[in-house]
Formats: structure tokens, C-alpha cells, sequence
């Protein structure tokens, strides 16, 4: 097994790689002071194409593949997180599932402006005590003379109140199944319909410079055409998105773990006590090897994912694996960083204090390590 890229992958790593030093790293940490989002960055990334990475090109998209996200992703968070998950809540879990499930009216409306950047989607599947109890969903649509009326609220949802947000895709009970369960449907909802309220925009700990608010429907009404995929299906609809969404995030956490090493391997050599740099030191050096060796790791096991998922091969235990891994050398190599840091890593102007602020979210979001643990076990035979 290899895990060399090829030439038009390694050309596009590049081309992110330079995009983040020059265009993202000189000015995010204004925006992430501010709480801002950071509008002209995103506009430049949607003229670079990445949100169109993985689309065909008769949508706009830029007819590449899931792993050419996965390296932007690693790429831009290396550098920042806050851009790195607008990107991939935008292609992830705003256009992936139209992509994935959508009919073709729905693909030609919508995934021309996503790909291009000029709109964002959102996914919204959390709910306020729901948690981790995804399938615990309390949202409502019910079906009368052609539409869907809409009554809930979702929780913590990436991208769904910016400016260019055009779309939210939710999940929501549309009746009963025969064991008794409830049906769970996806229903696509354009920003502004009436009975549509964006909600407190949250004061988080990190990703201070994305968007996330809370949503709330109260009788919103939308064609019945609105229901994406098929009825009944909207919650395996999104248990495909978010296992493809975990390799992802553990691209975006391999990215942050980089990151630390990039910059501690630069402070390392320029901060001196006692006389001589802190890289002279044993224990600095075998911090940051440390550090390199959690980001490598982590790196292979979403390569590994990725690889299995465009074969066409079981790859949800891989992507669980991938995810629990690389956040967790997220945190912890973020940690390291702040120490190799002393003072000035706890200091919210450089960059390790905003990756420590923003490493512990990744043993969160989108299935938490003991989520993954626990779909990792079930991979294994282990009992439900």
C-alpha cells in the first residue's frame, strides 16, 4: 500500500497550502478576535473552486474527489480551523447530501451556487437534548395539499446563518414506521421562508470565526418537491453523510495537529533560554518529535479512509478509526504546542492559543470519540 499523491492531488495540496500561509494566516486571527466571518476568504476560496472539489463540472463543481477535499481541508486548517470547517460543512453537509440524494431538479436549483461559493448549505440534525441520540429527533413535517409544514428546533448548526447561506437540510419526523419507530425524512428549506428563525448566535470557545446559531421552525411551509431522497430515509441518508463526514473532520484535525508542529518547530528555533534556542533541549526536541509522530499517524489512518471509500469498499469503521485518532492527536498536540509555548501559548494573538481553543470541539462534533468507539466495536461484532 502506497499513500503517495498524485500529481494533480499534490498540485492542489500546494495551491491550498500557499493559499493559507499568504491569504488566511496574516489576518483570521482579526476575525477570530472579532467573532467576524470572515467573508473575503471565503469568496476567494469559492474562485479557487474548492467548493466544488468533489462535484461533477455539468453542477459547477470541479469534477474532483472526496480525498482533493480532504487535503484542502488539511491544508486550511493547518493554518486555521474556523475556515477549514466552513468549508467543510459547506461541501460536507450543505451540497453533499442534494449531491448524494437530491433529485435532478434539486442538484440543477442548488449545487451550481454551492459549488461556486457564492451560497452556502447547512445540514441540521441536532437538536436540543438530543446529543449524540441523533435518531432522537423531535422536529416535525407533516404533509398536507402539496407541502411540508415544518415545526422544531435544531441545535449548533455550522453555516446556517451567514449572509450567503441559501439552504438548511433537516431532518424531521414526516410519521410512523410499522415497528412503531418514528419515520425520519430530510426536508431541504430555503434561507428566508417564512416560519424560519435564525437563533442566538452562539459564544463558543473556539471556531470563533465560523458561523453557528440555532434554528428554529415554527409552521414553515415548503413544497412537498422539498423532501430530499426518499421518505422514511432521512436519517440513513445522513448516517451515510456523516460517515464520509468523519474523514473529513479528521483531515481538518490532522491539519490543526500539523499545524502545532509547524509552528513549535519555528519557536523551537528561535526562542533562546539559558543561553542557547529551546530546540537545543531533549525535552522540547522530543515534544515536538511526539508531535509529529501523532500527525503523521493520524494522517495515514484518513488516507486509509478516504482510499477505501472511492473504492467503493466498507469504509465505516476506517472513517470511525480515522476520526478518533486524529482528534485525538488534535488535543493533544495542541496541548504540547501551548507548553512548548510557555506564556505566549496562552495567548490568544498566536496561533497555538486559538488551536487549543479549537482542538476540543474535534472530539465532538460530528460523533464523539466515544461514539466512535462505540461504532468501532460494533465493526468488530461486538453487541449492540
Amino acid at each position: 500500500m502506497t499513500h503517495g499523491l498524485s500529481a494533480e492531488h499534490e498540485e492542489l495540496r500546494r495551491t491550498v497550502e500557499e493559499f493559507a500561509r499568504t491569504e488566511v494566516a496574516p489576518v483570521i486571527g482579526d476575525y477570530y478576535e472579532r467573532g467576524a466571518f470572515p467573508y473575503p476568504i471565503v469568496a476567494k476560496m469559492g474562485r479557487m473552486g474548492l467548493f466544488g472539489l468533489p462535484f461533477p463540472e455539468e453542477y459547477g463543481g470541479m469534477g474532483g474527489d472526496y480525498f482533493a477535499l480532504c487535503l484542502a481541508l488539511e491544508e486550511l486548517a493547518r493554518a486555521d480551523s474556523s475556515v477549514a470547517i466552513t468549508l467543510e460543512a459547506g461541501v460536507s453537509l450543505g451540497a453533499m447530501p442534494i449531491h448524494r440524494f437530491g433529485s435532478e431538479e434539486q442538484k440543477s436549483t442548488w449545487l451550481p451556487r454551492l459549488c461556486s461559493g457564492e451560497a452556502l448549505g447547512a445540514f441540521g440534525l441536532t437538536e436540543p437534548g438530543g446529543g449524540s441520540d441523533a435518531g432522537a429527533t423531535r422536529t416535525t413535517a407533516d404533509l398536507a395539499e402539496g407541502r411540508w409544514t415544518v415545526n422544531g428546533t435544531k441545535c449548533f448548526i455550522t453555516n446556517s446563518g451567514t449572509d450567503i447561506t441559501a439552504l438548511v437540510t433537516v431532518t424531521a419526523v414526516t410519521g410512523t414506521r410499522p415497528d412503531g419507530r418514528p419515520e425520519i425524512s430530510a426536508i431541504l428549506i430555503p434561507s428566508g421562508t417564512p416560519g424560519m428563525a435564525v437563533g442566538q448566535h452562539y459564544s463558543k470557545v473556539g471556531w470563533n470565526a465560523s458561523d453557528t446559531n440555532e434554528l428554529v421552525f415554527t409552521d414553515c411551509r415548503v413544497p412537498a418537491g422539498n423532501l430530499v431522497g426518499e421518505r422514511g430515509r432521512g436519517y440513513a441518508q445522513f448516517l451515510r453523510i456523516l460517515d464520509e463526514g468523519r474523514i473529513a473532520i479528521a483531515a481538518l484535525a490532522v491539519g490543526l495537529a500539523q499545524g502545532c508542529v509547524d509552528e513549535s518547530v519555528r519557536y523551537a528555533g528561535q526562542r533562546e533560554a539559558f543561553g542557547h534556542s529551546i530546540g537545543r533541549y531533549q525535552a522540547i526536541q522530543f515534544a515536538i518529535a511526539d508531535m509529529e509522530a501523532r500527525a503523521h499517524t493520524a494522517r495515514l489512518a484518513y488516507y486509509d479512509a478516504a482510499a477505501r471509500m472511492l473504492a467503493g469498499e466498507p469504509f465505516k469503521k476506517e472513517a470511525a478509526i480515522a476520526k478518533l485518532v486524529a482528534s485525538n492527536a488534535a488535543m493533544d498536540n495542541a496541548r504540547a504546542a501551548t507548553q512548548v509555548f510557555g506564556g505566549y501559548g496562552f495567548m490568544n494573538e498566536t496561533p497555538v492559543g486559538r488551536f487549543y481553543r479549537d482542538a476540543k470541539i474535534l472530539e465532538i462534533g460530528e460523533g464523539t470519540s466515544e461514539i466512535q468507539r462505540m461504532l468501532i466495536a460494533r465493526e468488530l461484532g461486538l453487541p449492540a
